[in-house]
């Protein structure tokens, strides 16, 4: 089983432009139910250095909420410069006065929930090095004061 991260965004910019080693964006969409929930019109699935999206910080619950590494829950460290690489660059396209939003899911949804919990992500009160991703949740940033 394997993280799927989906992002749709107002921007017409080629996200491709990002790729690296920790991150890449294609415009080849999974074949899961969560694609139909995303709300704007520039869509892509993120992967990760494991080709899937499972190389980023990923959380089942939401109960811990964002939070730096902490050395009592084990995090591979380029999976936490992925997600640093990934949060910036939603950052830049919030700043920039784009929408984005994002999709946690996994990739057989018949064995698991839809993603269907909304979390608004204000990124004006959170650090990019807290962020991270929580299982089977869709979430919508902005960056409001």
């Amino acid at each position: 089983m394997c993280y799927v991260l989906l992002l749709s965004t107002t921007s017409s910019e080629d996200l491709v432009v990002h790729n690296n080693d920790f991150v890449r964006f294609s415009k080849e969409l999974p074949q899961i139910t969560e694609v139909t929930a995303l709300k704007y019109p520039h869509r892509w699935y993120i992967g990760s250095k494991s080709v899937c999206s499972c190389s980023f910080r990923h959380l089942y619950s939401i109960e811990l909420g964002f939070g730096e590494p902490v050395e009592w829950y084990k995090e591979e460290s380029e999976d936490i410069a992925a997600t640093l690489q990934l949060i910036q660059i939603i950052r830049e396209l919030v700043t920039k006065g784009q929408s984005v939003d994002c999709i946690d899911a996994w990739e057989h949804q018949e064995m698991y929930p839809v993603a269907k919990d909304e979390l608004e992500v204000n990124l004006s009160l959170i650090k990019n090095s807290e962020f991270r991703f929580f299982e089977n949740h869709h979430f919508t940033f902005s960056s409001a004061t």
